[in-house]
């Protein structure tokens, strides 16, 4: 059966039930294994008390020798069972967390691939999708085998307190009534520190974003040339000091609340053992029953005192998880999210802004104010403007990234709204300004632009490679088309700026949607060079729509309308020739960048 995230809220038996929809096998197995170690200890208490019993006989010459091998025999299948059953447990842990991994954590990346758009912009979002995504996989098998492992304590102590209740019936009792405030402080303090671990999230994020700054391969050259590597190590230490320190504080307050608490439990086991002299010497106990008892109420000081407060302390920090989890699953998905585009070509014909206004979540200004234009199919079109002008803001509308807008967009004159994710996708086909670099081979990088038709013969892509002026460098290459980018592996190579751009470019010309978008892409290149690309891509976009995005105006002439943008509207449009005549804010960028072009 598909494992499946329920839009429910979650409580302690998910600690349980996510495990066994991952794998039933190993579930029930870490289970019987968990009954197992809960019941072996007590049968061992009885098994060596009868050993050292028969032993003392023996040596006294009451008993033979024959006798005690039966006791032997029994302490060693014990001993055997504990050494090999915790190989047999790590085996059944590991495969258990790789079939999660294969389920449970799939899940959260699709959960997180149909996230709205919109919680890209919101810290705690992404704080809660941090620490929800984070080694989910082994979140959820150490919680699993957390809870066990408890239950396992359990019952080893059910089993020493009955042994205990049969000789000196009070004794138990005492200690569950000790037991019962220890484990109430156990999960307060477990409470307390994931709430702490909440609280350092956003501080976690920073340093360890710092830290791919300081140890990553892309940041290499600047921090050669700069030389801030001494700064950023600070900035480092900043925000991993603040999330320590919090944590620490946190940590301590209850580590030494519990251990007051569990001097408690070992002070009283001492005294139940001095209590067991007296029935000893009254031969009402047994030598070896009274050494067998000793040792495992010494033991049991040690699971009271340490186990116990250890198992409480996580079962609540993974409370606290399948809280973040509920609120995780319950955030609002983009129906069709990760659906393939469609099989089947739609063509843009028009595209029409109406009075469309639009503000970044949880922000009060207007990026874009009663915008207003139209598109027509077969014409290539500008928007050019300064920077934050929002013009990068109109293509993610276009593209229905996001989807809370005032106002109406019409494609072939019908609401954006009715488009289902999978249409959006194969109207428009975007090289956005902080495109992605994908360490795979150069064909598979080009291909991606096409994903219904990847299978397309290596004339196409090298055509494609011909169109955005790579095709000889890559003819160079030892394995051409299959040669792997990045250093991922051994024979990968590094692309430079422009060379990387190019290939994202190149994904956009494969694609067959009608509608192509250019989002500076080009920044790594020299004005020339980008007025030569623009033309390129204006030769093999003929009888298409295409959207040129730039403040860098050299290859604004191609266009046959070019709409200028300043704050979110529209204030001049036309053709070159135009906007030069009107002497307005066009010629003004265009003149003050004229010598770039000569």
């Amino acid at each position: 059966m598909e494992f499946k995230l329920e839009s429910k809220t979650y409580n302690i038996m998910d600690i349980i039930k996510i495990p066994f929809k991952a794998s039933k096998i190993y579930s029930l197995l870490l289970f019987v294994f968990s009954i197992l170690n809960g019941v072996v200890p007590t049968l061992q208490v009885i098994v060596t008390a009868k050993f050292l019993d028969v032993a003392i006989l023996i040596f006294k010459g009451e008993r033979d020798y024959s006798d005690i091998f039966m006791y032997i025999a029994l302490i060693m299948i014990l001993i055997a069972y504990v050494w090999i059953s915790n190989n047999v447990i790590r085996m059944i842990e590991t495969k258990l967390e790789i079939k999660l991994r294969e389920s449970f954590k799939i899940k959260i990346i699709e959960k997180r691939a149909k996230l709205k758009y919109k919680y890209i912009e919101n810290e705690h979002i992404w704080d809660l999708i941090s620490r929800v995504s984070k080694d989910a996989e082994s979140k959820c098998k150490n919680a699993y085998r957390d809870l066990l492992s408890m239950s396992s304590m359990v019952i080893r102590v059910l089993g020493l307190l009955i042994v205990l209740f049969t000789k000196v019936w009070w004794t138990p009792f005492t200690i569950v009534l000790v037991s019962v405030p220890l484990f109430k402080v156990a999960l307060k303090g477990g409470k307390a520190t994931y709430n702490a671990e909440r609280k350092v999230s956003k501080y976690k994020r920073k340093f360890e974003y710092l830290s791919d700054v300081l140890l990553g391969r892309d940041c290499v050259d600047e921090r050669i040339l700069f030389g801030y590597t001494n700064k950023i190590n600070e900035n480092w230490k900043e925000q991993y000091e603040i999330a320590r320190k919090i944590e620490y504080k946190e940590e301590v307050k209850w580590f030494i609340k519990m251990k007051c608490s569990g001097i408690l439990t070992a002070i009283l086991s001492i005294l139940i053992i001095l209590v067991f002299i007296k029935p000893v010497l009254d031969e009402k106990i047994s030598i070896g029953l009274f050494i067998s008892i000793s040792n495992a109420v010494f033991a049991l000081i040690q699971m009271m005192s340490w186990e116990l407060t250890n198992y409480s302390d996580q079962l609540a920090r993974n409370a606290e998880y399948l809280k973040d989890l509920d609120e995780f699953v319950k955030l609002d998905e983009s129906d069709g999210a990760i659906d393939k585009p469609y099989k089947k070509q739609i063509k843009v014909k028009s595209l029409e802004f109406k009075n469309v206004s639009f503000k970044y979540p949880e922000t009060n200004n207007y990026v874009l104010k009663n915008l207003s234009f139209v598109i027509e199919e077969g014409k290539h079109y500008a928007f050019v403007g300064t920077n934050g002008a929002g013009k990068s803001t109109i293509i993610k509308l276009i593209t229905g990234l996001y989807e809370e807008f005032e106002g109406d967009i019409l494609i072939n004159q019908k609401s954006i709204n009715e488009y289902t994710k999978s249409e959006l996708k194969v109207l428009t086909s975007v090289v956005w300004q902080d495109f992605s670099k994908y360490y795979i081979s150069i064909k598979d990088n080009i291909a991606l632009g096409n994903i219904n038709n990847m299978a397309k013969e290596d004339k196409y892509i090298e055509e494609t490679l011909k169109t955005v002026g790579l095709y000889e460098f890559v003819e160079k290459l030892s394995k051409g088309l299959n040669t792997v980018l990045g250093k991922i592996k051994n024979d990968g190579i590094d692309l430079s700026g422009g060379q990387w751009q190019r290939i994202g470019i190149a994904r956009a010309v494969v694609s067959n949607a009608s509608l192509k978008i250019l989002d500076e892409p080009t920044a790594a290149l020299d004005p020339i060079s980008e007025s030569n690309m623009y033309k390129e891509f204006e030769k093999i976009s003929r009888g298409g729509t295409t959207i040129f995005i730039s403040h860098r105006l050299g290859s604004t002439k191609l266009a046959d309308e070019i709409f200028v943008i300043d704050n979110g509207k529209v204030v001049e449009c036309g053709s070159h020739e135009k906007l030069m005549n009107l002497n307005g804010t066009y010629k003004k960028m265009y003149e003050s960048q004229r010598s770039w072009y000569l």
